[in-house]
Parts: structure tokens; sequence; C-alpha cells
């Protein structure tokens, strides 16, 4: 794939929709406030992040119903319906409270039609599995995926935090090409680069969604931690200097920096931070800057 600039769109897998290289997370969108809510989606819009990302499982717990962070987004459209033009809209369905992980037919059907009614929405562009239902053959899956979207309930399907392994069968047996594959990748979490995740994305033409690109706060303003974690942070720190720029921004820099371009999902809940983010699509790290990153994360030489 030849080099585009940083910042420059993406496509999402091999569809005909485009994305920005970041995107916007909604695992801590929970309040209460529609009006704050709403400008936390403008935020995300105004930093230029195309893609926001949600999942019916988030914003459950801590006093947070199921549903209840696509319920609050759906709610934020409703107050202000010229926002749906402005992004793609992906969510994620699959994991239950308890059981934890079903795929079948029955209930994707049900979920479905659960988050596009929280959602106020006729259609979920990007509907990802949330995680692999193992009791669940992936022909069956492929069926419920490819009749969604011959309804019209989904356009394009992606899975998250499946192996490569899950991710080819899965394939195999639809009709049409995956568009997405959502992991968690970080300066801290690299084990994408060499469990076959990134290499695949790549070969079958795989948006890579990044999730936890900070790694859950560590690379951020959290306490000092692990001498890993301090030694990865003291890499981008380096890089941070070097740039005029803050560790975090460094840190999604790196996460682009992989060859699959995958788009970083930014977490915060801050509009300043919000904005702070997409700071990094100025930021390109070179090669010796991100393989000392690597190192660092790795704990001992490259061979």
């Amino acid at each position: 794939m030849p080099e585009t600039p940083s910042h420059a769109p993406l496509r999402l897998g091999k569809s005909a929709l485009t994305l920005s290289p970041m995107a916007w997370g909604m695992w801590r969108f929970r309040r209460n406030d529609v009006a704050a809510a709403q400008r936390l989606v403008e935020a995300a819009l105004d930093a230029g992040m195309t893609l926001l990302d949600t999942a019916d499982i988030y914003g459950f717990g801590g006093g947070g119903a199921f549903g209840a962070a696509e319920a609050l987004l759906g709610r934020v459209l409703a107050a202000a319906p010229h926002l749906r033009e402005r992004f793609v809209l992906a969510s994620k369905s699959g994991i239950i409270p308890g059981v934890p992980y079903d795929s079948s037919d029955a209930y994707l059907t049900s979920a479905v039609e659960a988050s596009l009614r929280r959602l106020g929405a006729g259609r979920i562009d990007l509907y990802q599995i949330h995680r692999p239902d193992v009791t669940t053959h992936p022909a069956d899956l492929a069926a419920t995926l490819d009749r969604l979207r011959r309804e019209g309930k989904i356009g394009e399907a992606g899975v998250s935090n499946f192996t490569a392994a899950q991710t080819a069968a899965l394939q195999a047996h639809l009709p049409f090409p995956l568009a997405a594959t959502q992991i968690e990748f970080s300066p801290l979490y690299i084990s994408p680069i060499a469990d076959g995740v990134l290499d695949q994305a790549m070969e079958l033409g795989l948006t890579v969604l990044a999730w936890s690109p900070l790694a859950q706060g560590r690379l951020g303003d959290a306490a000092e931690g692990s001498l890993r974690v301090e030694a990865v942070r003291a890499a981008l720190d380096a890089v941070a200097a070097a740039h005029g720029v803050s560790r975090t921004q460094a840190a999604y820099a790196w996460v682009r920096g992989h060859a699959s371009a995958p788009i970083p999902i930014v977490g915060s809940q801050r509009p300043e931070r919000i904005a702070e983010a997409a700071g990094a699509l100025t930021l390109t790290l070179s090669k010796a800057q991100w393989y000392r990153v690597l190192t660092a994360a790795r704990g001992e030489p490259l061979p």
C-alpha cells in the first residue's frame, strides 16, 4: 500500500466508506446531561474523528444500565440530528453479563434491533462481533451477518478481539469481505505484531481499530508502574521531546506507525483531551524512534 499523508482519510476495509485516521470511543460515555454529552460528540467531530465507536455493553456497570452508551448517543442525535451526517456509526454486541458471549442468530438479531432502537438509527454502519463465541459455528455467524446486511440493518461487518484464525474461519463462510478488526494495541500491548492479527489485516484489507492505545491510562499521567512501563514511558517521552508534543500524542502516533495503519480509538471523555489527541495526526515517528519504543516494550533487544 502506498504511503498517504498522516491526516488523509482511510477506507473502511474494501467498502466505499471513509474514516479519519483516529476515532473516538464511548466505553465511558455515561453522562446524564444530554447537552454535555453532545459537547463531547461535537468535540470528537470537530477534532476530525469521523468514526464513533460504541457497543451495547458500554456504559454498563457503575450504576449504568445495559445499553446506556448507545441510548445516550441516541438522545444526543435526537436533539441534534444534523450530527449523524458527520460520522460513521460503529457498534458491537455479543457480550451478555453472566453468559458471557452469545453470537447465536436469535441473540444477535435481537441485539441489533435493540441497538437500533436505542440509537434511533436505521442502520449501523459498522457492526462488530464484540468477542468470539466459540459455541457458535462460524458458518452460522456468517449466515446471521449476511442476513442482517441484506436486510439493511447493518452496513459493513467486523470482528473485535478475534484471533487471526477465528477471523479467517468466519471470512471463509461469508459472501462478502469483513471490513474491520478491532484489537487491543498500544506501545505496552504489542502482541498483535507477532500473533498474526496485523499481518492478516494487511492480507485481507481489514481496517484495524486499536482499542486502549494508551494501555488503560498507564501511558498517560498515571502513577509510576513497573520497570517495563517506565521504560516505555521514557522512550515515548524522548519522542515527545524531539517533536514538541505530549507523551500521549507520541503513543497515538506510535500505534499509527505500524504498516497496517491502525486507527487509535481515543477514549477520553474530556473535550480538551480529545482535541489534544488529534494533534497526533501531524506527527510521524522515524523508524529509529518507532523501533526504540518497541524495544522498550519487549524488554529485550530486537533479534
